[in-house]
């Protein structure tokens, strides 16, 4: 039987009533043997989609949470294909739809024909590249396509109409929306433009909006005017397993 995509995940989750949770989590962190405890306890929490972060050395749009995640990653000597070889041993066992979110130099330096064909065969469904404009954004997008992957766009508060309407053309899976400018992180109030971020997104783009950068906690959505489709929560999710906790545990207030 066919795997659902990523946007029937999300809408599944929402004709159920509620909003799809799509937690990341750092591969590797907090170190090798947890991180498989987490991704397990994660999918057993009924995640919708797990994003799987992909350890670089200079994550330019990232704050010092995911910052200090992926070097402790690269020193456990994670890499990408380390990743996909260890996410292709887990694909039987895991219902929640895969997401890759990393950095462009390692996945063009891993060959992107390949980087696809192998991501397909480890369970991945989409890519999330947040360094990669759309004028640039080509080759892997064909790369991914020939395999039914999606290349997942990020639009925020300073993207144009214009700009997210050239998206919209292109984008598959779900549209990543993010809270504000500058880098991921827990934050305790979110922007009063989130809101009119995620209204002109749910205007243009016919697939499910995802919210993120900045989320930790429900009250925050439901404080919301107008709601996401999906919520992406990574920063507070990492310092809570740091802390000795369980994503079974983080994930707790956020099932009905």
């Amino acid at each position: 039987m066919k795997a659902m995509t990523l946007q029937q995940r999300i809408e599944k989750a929402n004709k159920r009533g509620r909003t799809a949770r799509i937690p990341f989590l750092m591969a590797g962190f907090p170190d090798r043997e947890r991180f498989f405890q987490a991704l397990h306890g994660l999918d057993e929490a009924e995640a919708d989609i797990i994003e799987i972060g992909v350890p670089f050395s200079d994550p330019v749009a990232d704050g010092p949470v995911v910052e200090n995640a992926s070097r402790r990653a690269l020193e456990g000597g994670v890499s990408l294909a380390w990743i996909l070889g260890e996410l292709a041993a887990l694909k039987p066992r895991l219902k929640a739809g895969l997401v890759l979110m990393g950095y462009y130099n390692p996945f063009l330096q891993y060959g992107l024909e390949k980087l696809a064909a192998d991501a397909t065969a480890a369970g991945a469904q989409g890519i999330i590249a947040p360094d990669l404009p759309l004028e640039e954004d080509g080759r892997l997008r064909a790369a991914l396509a020939c395999h039914d992957m999606d290349l997942i766009a990020l639009v925020g508060p300073n993207t144009s109409g214009e700009r997210m309407r050239a998206y919209a053309r292109v984008a598959s899976g779900y549209v990543y929306v993010v809270s504000v400018m500058g880098t991921t992180g827990v934050r305790q109030v979110l922007p009063e433009q989130t809101a009119e971020t995620l209204r002109r997104a749910r205007k243009v783009f016919e697939l499910p909006v995802a919210l993120g950068f900045g989320i930790h906690s429900p009250k925050q959505v439901e404080a919301m005017p107008i709601k996401p489709q999906a919520v992406v929560f990574g920063c507070a999710l990492l310092l809570h397993l740091d802390s000795g906790g369980t994503s079974e545990e983080f994930m707790a207030p956020w099932r009905p």
